[in-house]
């Protein structure tokens, strides 16, 4: 089991948490929600709950729900920058099918 990051995230969340000043890394999970099921949830990570499982790549620290887990194991996270657009974008293994806008997944 393993979620991992482009150089690109890991550098974004780097930066970020540097700015901040404070956090652990980044926090990555999955809601209910859209017209094909799951939508991703992505925060920076302020603490480590025991229940969490902690996965390490390119020196930052990805925290994850056991829970979800088992819908985005083996997911990459990605950092794309498109113009003056910037997102996290998501390349999931267990993906199914996807809504037409992309904003939802079902596995």
């Amino acid at each position: 089991m393993a979620i991992s990051l482009t150089s690109s995230a890991a550098e974004r969340v780097r930066t970020y948490l540097d700015k901040r000043g404070n956090g652990v890394g980044l926090r990555l999970g999955i809601t209910q929600t859209g017209c094909s099921g799951y939508s991703y949830v992505i925060n920076y990570a302020e603490a480590i709950d025991a229940s969490d499982i902690v996965f390490e790549d390119k020196g930052v620290k990805v925290v994850v729900d056991p829970e979800a887990l088992a819908l985005i194991d083996g997911t990459e996270v990605d950092f794309v920058k498109n113009g003056l657009n910037e997102a996290f974008s998501f390349r999931n293994p267990n993906i199914k099918g996807e809504c037409g806008c992309g904003e939802s997944f079902n596995v």
